[in-house]
């Protein structure tokens, strides 16, 4: 199987356009065309429906991606592993909690960039799911998301467990129980958010339906929207100390078993552990210890 091939295949099925991938591959479209009817009449099998709207995967198609995404990571892998030395260098793709990245990661990520400066270093940041999906696809080298991760195919390592309290504004009454919480706002981040989900799991638990949803895409924002009486958020205490500190907003406590939420490191149990990947872990179980 030609593995030029297999490249045309899997970013045309990844892009869902042939001239999407052609634009990707800076192929023009005939010539990516060409390529996936060679594979067609190599493996002897339609790979793609072909109608008005586009192109979608044939059922022969839709194995073959699985496929092909390990076989084009493993050739990956092996150019590095080939070219290898034991200084940490090269690319290393890091997925982040927005809440994480923001509060416990900058002075470890400031020290790794100080002693390995050849590493071609990136952090992502976005949702536990959507990390989750990255890292399965060997889109990201590993990723700090909230914890447990029940996954054959991932290693996890506990990294810190943070405190979430309610967050309000200055002058918001104490909140005795949740059911107080009846009718007020909540703001929340997008789905796929782990402290969304916690406090929906916490609401459903004290049989609470939630009156209005906010969604926000920043902390900043929801922090600014609470300290001005808009609603309530359910955040980690590390995120808002500095805000409660100056005066800005008010915390209040939750029932112990919904109180702590684990962050934890995932990778791939069959990814390859680069050395830029090996310094990384050394120093995220340093920093963290």
């Amino acid at each position: 199987m030609d593995i030029q091939l297999l490249k045309v295949f899997f970013t045309t099925a990844h892009e869902g356009s042939i001239s999407k991938a052609a634009h990707k591959l800076n192929f023009a479209q005939s010539n990516v065309t060409h390529k996936i009817q060679q594979l067609e009449t190599d493996l002897q099998t339609q790979l793609f429906y072909r109608h008005n709207r586009g192109i979608t995967l044939t059922p022969s198609g839709q194995i073959l991606v699985s496929y092909a995404e390990k076989i084009l990571h493993v050739i990956q892998e092996a150019r590095l592993a080939v070219g290898d030395s034991s200084v940490p260098a090269g690319p290393l793709h890091i997925g982040s909690l927005e809440t994480t990245a923001a509060v416990r990661l900058p002075m470890l990520l400031t020290k790794y960039h100080t002693e390995y400066p050849a590493v071609d270093f990136s952090l992502i940041t976005g949702t536990s799911e959507q990390h989750i999906h990255a890292v399965l696809h060997y889109e990201q080298n590993g990723a700090f998301v909230t914890g447990p991760v029940e996954h054959p195919d991932l290693v996890q390592e506990n990294v810190i467990d943070e405190e979430l309290v309610l967050v309000t504004s200055v002058s918001h009454p104490p909140i005795n129980s949740l059911h107080d919480m009846q009718l007020a706002t909540l703001l929340v981040f997008h789905n796929g958010c782990s402290y969304r989900a916690k406090l929906n799991q916490l609401l459903h638990d004290e049989g609470i339906l939630p009156v209005k949803l906010m969604e926000f895409g920043s902390i900043e924002t929801i922090i600014g929207c609470v300290g001005a009486g808009l609603g309530i958020a359910l955040l980690p205490r590390s995120i808002i100390a500095e805000s409660e500190k100056q005066g800005r907003i008010r915390c209040h406590e939750i029932p112990g078993k919904h109180a702590i939420v684990t962050t934890v490191f995932i990778r791939r149990k069959d990814a390859l552990i680069t050395p830029a990947l090996s310094a990384f872990l050394s120093e995220i179980r340093a920093h963290f210890s």
